[in-house]
C-alpha cells in the first residue's frame, strides 16, 4: 500500500513537470522558424503560359513560398525565407526559366527554348526591343 501512495505521489509530481517541459519544446520551435519575406521582379512575361512557367520554375526553389505573376504589370511577385535564399538567387531563377529579372536579361538557351508566343520579338512585347 506505502508503494502505490509512494507512485502516486511521483507521478502526481512529475506530471506537470512533463507537461511543462513538453510546452517548451513546442514555443522553441515556432520562435525558430524564419519569417517570410517578399520581392517582386520586373519580368519581360507576357501571357499566361509565362505565368504558369514562372510559377511552377519559382515553385522548385529552395526557400520559395509561394509565387505569383501579375501578367497586366509583368511583376513576379515572390515569398521567399531569407534563411534559404535570396532575391539574387531568384533572379536568376528567372533568367534561367528565360525571362528578363528586373534589368538582367534572360539565360540565351532558356530564352530560346520559349514559345514564340513568350518571347520578345512577339507583337505583345511592341516593338521588340524589351
Amino acid at each position: 500500500m506505502q508503494f502505490l501512495k509512494t507512485l502516486f505521489l511521483a507521478l502526481l509530481i512529475a506530471g506537470p513537470a512533463f507537461a511543462a517541459q513538453a510546452q517548451t519544446k513546442t514555443k522553441v520551435k515556432t520562435q525558430g522558424a524564419a519569417a517570410t519575406e517578399q520581392v517582386q521582379l520586373k519580368t519581360s512575361a507576357v501571357c499566361d503560359m509565362c505565368k504558369a512557367r514562372l510559377e511552377k520554375a519559382l515553385a522548385y526553389e529552395k526557400g520559395v513560398q509561394e509565387a505569383h505573376l501579375d501578367v497586366a504589370s509583368q511583376v513576379l511577385t515572390v515569398s521567399y525565407r531569407p534563411d534559404k535564399t535570396s532575391p539574387t538567387a531568384l533572379r536568376t531563377a528567372v533568367q534561367r526559366t528565360g525571362y528578363d529579372a528586373d534589368s538582367q536579361p534572360a539565360e540565351p538557351r532558356a530564352y530560346d527554348r520559349l514559345p514564340d508566343c513568350c518571347k520578345k520579338t512577339n507583337a505583345v512585347h511592341g516593338d521588340g526591343t524589351k
